[in-house]
């Protein structure tokens, strides 16, 4: 999970500048911030909808393949227990090389689209739930984290951005 206290001034201001385009591609910080509280207020997690996709009063989010519900859990505990800067792949040899990797190779190509109702609210935007830098190197997406996981006061944090001038 993002530990924006921890963040340098520049991963501030990016990370500030994504969840900025997310919420205006999909017709603003209310409709954007409405989706996290939606999310996290359903109970059984919406990623585990077995039609791949799930409504919100301002749109819907679409995905390509079924996600289960240990893998929820997993994704739930890679975002509390890593931050978006540490590799989750484990080095060959490791015990837990064959399950991680499994499990990069089942929910990483999948894509994640968030549409508004209203076209006239935006074009939406995608998401990926890691970044894969080569074979042996995979990130946690930050707004993959922020969308789903991450407390909404500290996603508010981010959008609001840096306090401080210097900070900046």
């Amino acid at each position: 999970m993002i530990n924006y206290n921890l963040l340098d001034n520049s991963a501030k201001q990016d990370l500030k500048k994504s969840i900025i385009d997310c919420a205006a591609s999909i017709g603003g910080k209310n409709r954007f911030f409405h989706l996290l509280e939606y999310i996290r207020r359903e109970n059984p997690h919406p990623l585990t909808s077995k039609n791949s996709s799930f409504n919100f009063d301002y749109g819907i989010v679409k995905w390509g393949k079924v996600i289960y519900k240990d893998k929820v859990l997993l994704l739930k505990a890679v975002a509390g227990n890593l931050d978006n800067s540490k590799n989750l792949v484990p080095k060959k040899g490791d015990k837990k090389y064959k399950p991680t990797m499994n499990f990069l190779r089942t929910v990483g190509p999948i894509v994640f689209e968030f549409r508004p109702k209203n076209k006239k609210d935006g074009e939406g935007f995608t998401l990926k739930a890691f970044d894969v830098i080569d074979e042996d190197t995979s990130h946690l997406n930050a707004m993959f984290d922020v969308v789903f996981f991450l407390p909404i006061n500290i996603s508010k944090r981010i959008f609001k951005g840096p306090l401080r001038k210097e900070d900046s």
